[in-house]
């Protein structure tokens, strides 16, 4: 597998509506994989499509709750319930972190890398990421909605 670089605020991609996975194919696997090695060799809790310059509708993600990647092939969010403000980085904007509300709960209809349709209820950190995420798949930057914005202090 591959470490693919990721898209940096700025390119024209990250603000695209991305299409549809119409396609169930090896390559398709071997996509998601890469994106998955791309966001943990970045430090990362998810990761969409466009952040590596493909403008496709899907996203991985690792909320830190013990089921490892979660793979979401043309997710669609609805029943969002409740309010929770937390702070937000992005692998695309790596200058700054920001407080964001968002759902404190969604629930997600998507497919697998198969094509299979699956439905999940998602709170806490998933429920944050996959809104995050999706938001990318609709060129949409966690920025755009930030109450407010910190600059990232560097490692030294």
């Amino acid at each position: 597998m591959a470490v693919l670089n990721i898209v940096k605020v700025g390119a024209p991609v990250l603000r695209e509506i991305a299409e549809p996975v119409t396609r169930f194919d090896k390559k398709l696997e071997k996509t998601l994989k890469n994106m998955a090695e791309s966001m943990y060799a970045n430090n990362g809790c998810g990761l969409a499509a466009p952040q590596i310059g493909l403008s496709k509708r899907m996203v991985v993600i690792d909320a830190g709750d013990g089921a490892g990647i979660r793979e979401f092939v043309n997710p669609v969010l609805s029943d969002f319930k409740g309010e929770a403000v937390d702070v937000e980085g992005c692998l695309s904007v790596d200058e700054y972190e920001g407080e964001v509300k968002r759902a404190a709960e969604v629930t997600v209809t998507f497919q697998d890398r198969k094509g299979e349709k699956w439905r999940l209820d998602a709170k806490g950190l998933l429920a944050r990421a996959l809104q995050h995420e999706c938001d990318h798949l609709d060129g949409i930057l966690f920025i755009d909605k930030a109450l407010s914005l910190t600059p990232k202090r560097k490692a030294e």
